[in-house]
């Protein structure tokens, strides 16, 4: 049973500029939310060249209205300032958004009874060192991947452990992602499903060769440094942000971060399980048929 939580009235609705049906929802959810009592905002919000950025102080909620990828973005601002995301879809089919477009209007009015709860959910820091300095940093929700670049080869990518030597993969790359990143690169590229609850480091290599060839689950507590050596060229990417070129004299760094994504959820405790097997059942790429 879930236990009443209070009621969010200062809310900042954020639809993905580029999608005509999200401005068209944004407007409806705004009427809604007035209508409720709350103080909703709308912030016009372009994802993939954001020329600024909200004020989030204050605020109780931000809803983000697009797909996966836009809740991913919304989720590096919110959650430092430790603000609850909920998500409404508006683009294509994912794990992360909560609400369909059939279902936010029922769900918004369970929001204002308070019958919702708040999923914490582990966050990673990726720290860039260059020449012993650090050179950025950044929040992590999904996975830091350190892979190949522009070359077609495999490159070898170490990982120390704690300050000591765990192993090398020679491989297209190696992915370290959060249990929320477990269905996302991690899940394509052969890697376990993590229930979202979980306050672990995933480390997996992506096409590895004459190397280890399994996924490793590390503690929260775990500090992974990455390190890309040999010829060819190697770049860093973090939840699918532009790419960042690293030398074999380069290193990142990662650990688990003081923030965590707070997301609202409306389902039971199971409800992971289900929408997983029904995101994979109805994938549109798949185009799976149920004969049941």
């Amino acid at each position: 049973m879930l236990q009443p939580l209070s009621v969010p009235k200062e809310i900042l609705i954020m639809p993905n500029a580029a999608l005509p049906k999200a401005t068209a929802i944004s407007s409806q959810l705004a009427r809604r939310l007035n209508a409720l009592g709350a103080h909703p905002e709308e912030f016009h919000y372009d994802f993939e060249k954001p020329a600024r950025t909200p004020d989030l102080s204050g605020r109780d909620l931000l809803i983000t209205i697009g797909g996966d990828g836009t809740l991913l973005r919304a989720g590096h601002l919110c959650a430092p300032a430790g603000v609850p995301l909920l998500g409404v879809q508006a683009g294509r089919l994912g794990f992360l958004v909560e609400l369909s477009e059939s279902q936010w209007p029922d769900m918004i009015d369970r929001l204002f009874q308070g019958s919702y709860h708040l999923e914490n959910r582990m966050m990673l820091l990726a720290q860039f060192f260059q020449a012993g300095q650090l050179k950025d940093q950044w929040d992590v929700i999904n996975e830091i991947v350190v892979c190949r670049g522009m070359d077609v080869r495999p490159i070898e990518v170490r990982v120390d452990l704690n300050e000591g030597y765990l192993t090398s993969y020679i491989a297209d790359g190696l992915i370290v992602s959060t249990a929320t990143g477990s269905t996302a690169y991690a899940l394509a590229a052969g890697g376990p499903i993590l229930p979202p609850e979980l306050r672990n480091m995933l480390l997996l290599p992506i096409a590895p060769h004459l190397s280890l060839d399994r996924a490793v689950v590390l503690a929260e507590g775990a500090c992974v440094a990455l390190r890309a050596l040999g010829e060819h060229q190697a770049v860093l990417s973090v939840d699918g942000m532009a790419p960042v070129e690293m030398t074999p004299e380069d290193y990142v760094r990662v650990t688990a971060n003081t923030h965590s994504l707070q997301m609202v959820r409306f389902g039971e405790p199971n409800y992971f399980y289900r929408d997983l097997a029904e995101v994979l059942h109805i994938n549109p790429v798949l185009r799976v048929e149920n004969h049941d």
